[in-house]
C-alpha cells in the first residue's frame, strides 16, 4: 500500500525524546498534536495539522504505565483514522502484555492477542517493534507487523569494546536462540541457565550447563523487570566459577525494587536502549550504558514509507 502524502511523525507521552530522536534522523519535525487529561483522567487528544493523505507513525511503547499508554496509542490511532490519513503505523518500541502470549494454565486470558486485536480495530494499519518477547505474537495480528531486533545494535557495541574468554549467556531455554546469535557474531562460547518459574515475577535458577569457570560472561536478554531472574542467573555464573559477569537486555522494565537488586548483583555492566525511558533511581545507576535505537527505527521508517525492504536491518 503505497501513500501520497509525506512522512509525519507524531508521538504520545511515553517516550517524547525517542521520537525526537527518530525524527532528527528522519531530517523532519515532530507532528503537531494537543494533548492532555480531563480531571478524571481520560486522556484527549487533537491533531494539529493537516494529515489527509499523509504516511502517520505513532511513536508510543506500551511501558509503564502500560494501561495508560496504551489507551492513548488506541485514543490516537482513532483520531488519525477519522482525520483521512492514508496510512497509520504504529511504532511500538516496546509491546506490553507480549508475556501473555499463550494460555499455559486453566481460566487465563491471551492478553497479547487481545492487545493487538484493539491496535488493529483502533485504526492501525501495520505495526513497527522490537523485540517481542514471543516472535509468534506477530501472528496476532491481522495486519503486517515489521519486528525489528536490537540485536545489531547490542553487538555492535560489543564488537567495539572485545572481553577476554567471552561465554555469551541465555538466561533460559527460551533465550538460546538469541544467545547463540550473539555469540556466532561475537566469535564466543554460549551457556545458558535451566531456569523454574513457579509463578510470574518468581523464578529459581536450578543449574548452568556450559563451562564458564575462568570466563567474562555476558547474559543476553530482551526485558528485564523485577530484575529476580538476571540477579540469580549472575549468581549462578559467579557460582559456577565465572570471572566477569556483564549483562545486556533491550527493555529496562525494572519495576519495583529491581534497581535495588541490580546494584547489589554480581553484574558489573549492564547495556539496555532506549525503548523505555529510565526514570527514578534508574537513571543513577553508574554501571548502565543506554543503547539508541533511534537510527534503527528511523531506517525502518523511511523502508516502510519508501515500500522498501527491512531485511537489511536484521544484520
Amino acid at each position: 500500500m503505497g501513500t501520497t502524502g509525506g512522512i509525519k511523525v507524531f508521538s504520545g507521552n511515553a517516550n517524547v525524546k525517542l521520537a525526537e530522536e527518530i525524527c532528527h534522523y528522519l531530517s523532519c519535525d515532530p507532528g503537531r498534536a494537543i494533548s492532555e487529561r480531563f480531571s478524571d483522567g481520560e486522556f484527549n487528544f487533537q491533531i494539529d495539522e493537516n494529515v489527509r493523505g499523509g504516511d502517520v507513525f505513532i511513536v508510543q511503547p506500551t511501558c509503564p504505565p502500560t494501561d495508560a499508554n496504551l489507551m492513548e496509542l488506541l485514543v490516537m490511532l482513532d483520531a488519525f483514522r477519522r482525520s483521512s490519513a492514508e496510512r497509520v503505523t504504529a511504532v511500538i518500541p516496546y509491546y506490553g502484555y507480549a508475556r501473555s502470549d499463550k494460555k499455559d494454565r486453566p481460566r487465563v486470558p491471551i492478553s497479547a492477542k487481545l492487545v493487538a486485536n484493539l491496535i488493529a480495530v483502533a485504526g492501525a494499519n501495520r505495526v513497527l517493534t522490537i523485540d517481542l518477547h514471543a516472535s509468534q505474537i506477530q501472528g496476532f495480528f491481522d495486519i503486517p507487523v515489521d519486528h525489528l531486533y536490537a540485536a545489531p545494535v547490542m553487538i555492535g557495541h560489543y564488537q567495539g569494546n572485545l572481553m577476554p574468554n567471552l561465554t555469551v549467556v541465555a538466561p533460559d531455554t527460551g533465550g538460546a536462540e538469541r544467545a547463540r546469535a550473539y555469540a556466532k557474531r561475537l566469535n564466543a562460547e554460549l551457556a545458558l541457565c535451566d531456569k523454574r518459574r513457579e509463578k510470574a515475577n518468581v523464578a529459581e535458577v536450578m543449574n548452568v550447563v556450559g563451562d564458564v569457570r575462568g570466563r567474562s560472561c555476558l547474559i543476553v536478554d530482551d526485558m528485564c523487570d523485577t530484575g529476580g531472574s538476571l540477579t540469580k542467573v549472575a549468581r549462578a555464573l559467579k557460582e559456577a566459577g565465572a570471572e566477569k559477569i556483564h549483562a545486556c537486555f533491550t527493555h529496562a522494565v525494572l519495576s519495583g525494587n529491581a534497581v535495588e537488586k541490580l546494584a547489589e548483583s554480581d553484574i558489573e555492566q549492564i547495556v539496555i536502549t532506549n525503548t523505555i525511558p529510565l526514570n527514578g533511581r534508574a537513571c543513577e545507576m553508574e554501571n548502565v550504558k543506554i543503547l539508541s535505537i533511534a537510527p534503527l527505527l528511523a531506517k525502518a521508517i523511511k523502508s516502510i514509507h519508501e515500500e522498501t525492504s527491512v531485511s537489511s536491518l536484521f544484520v
